[in-house]
């Protein structure tokens, strides 16, 4: 019986910083089974790993980052997995962590998808907890140039008012890494395949909270993470994350959401600033 499977949807990495995720993954006890699903046109990265625990997938149709996604959460579904890990191909960590994280979700069957706390290669931490987006947060913010006003928001966006030591319920958690109760993912659906990259989380996050399911910031374990915000450098990726952002508003209420507001409400009350939103 498989206990934690894993994907990594890759696109022409770098073999080294890959191989240093596989492993990671590789280094856990547990009962446990990697899907690579590669979205790139050759399959140049078919070897990238012999290990009997790990199955490669070719699919140059590629539909995304979701899309990929989904065909290894369906695999792992046949396969009678627990949890679902899908992380991204510039992570890196200590394989034991998945014990703790098991062991944490095993008592706490109530939380659907639990993200560690991320760190930079050097060290410093990563603020990737959120509360849904507004349209000023995908958007807004990408191209303010007042600096202060992006900084302030940025304060309560991305929760950096807590010390990002504390466990806490956060309704938007980071693709790079996410911890999936599969008994969830069959009640909730899994990635909307309409989203091809970016926002797809956030998307899957406001499901599972609306189907009673906790998102669980959990610092007690780190990785190590890349990020290296290519949006931000490409602005072939900056179209795709603009087209995904109107797809998600155009979902779920662009400035008018009465969900996103109760959500984001209750996820500040409960750290005690419900008079700050």
């Amino acid at each position: 019986m498989i206990k934690v499977s894993g994907c990594i949807v890759l696109f022409k990495n770098d073999r080294k910083i890959l191989s240093d995720s596989i492993n990671s993954f590789l280094e856990s006890n547990l009962p446990i089974k990697l899907y690579l699903v590669d979205n790139s046109p050759t399959d140049d990265l078919k070897d990238i790993s012999q290990h009997e625990n790990v199955t490669y997938i070719h699919n140059p149709s590629n539909p995304g980052f979701g899309g990929g996604h989904n065909i290894a959460i369906k695999r792992a579904i046949a396969d009678g997995a627990t949890y679902h890990l899908v992380f991204n191909p510039d992570v890196r960590y200590d394989g034991k962590i998945l014990e703790t994280i098991v062991n944490y979700m095993d008592e706490h069957q109530e939380i659907g998808n639990l993200m560690p706390k991320v760190l930079y290669p050097d060290g410093s931490t990563q603020y990737l907890c959120k509360l849904l987006p507004t349209p000023y947060d995908w958007i807004g913010r990408r191209f303010n140039p007042l600096k202060k006003i992006v900084e302030a928001r940025n304060q309560l966006f991305e929760l950096r008012f807590t010390s990002y030591d504390q466990i806490m319920e956060v309704p938007y958690l980071s693709g790079c890494f996410m911890f999936l109760r599969l008994s969830a993912l069959q009640k909730v659906g899994f990635f909307d395949d309409h989203i091809f990259m970016y926002g797809e989380e956030a998307d899957l996050c406001r499901r599972i909270i609306d189907e009673g399911y906790k998102t669980v910031y959990f610092p007690r374990v780190t990785i190590v993470h890349h990020f290296e915000k290519g949006s931000h450098k490409d602005w072939k990726l900056t179209v795709i994350g603009m087209q995904s952002a109107i797809y998600y508003f155009n979902k779920w209420g662009w400035f008018f959401d009465k969900r996103r507001s109760e959500i984001n409400k209750k996820t500040l009350a409960e750290l005690s600033l419900k008079d700050k939103y």
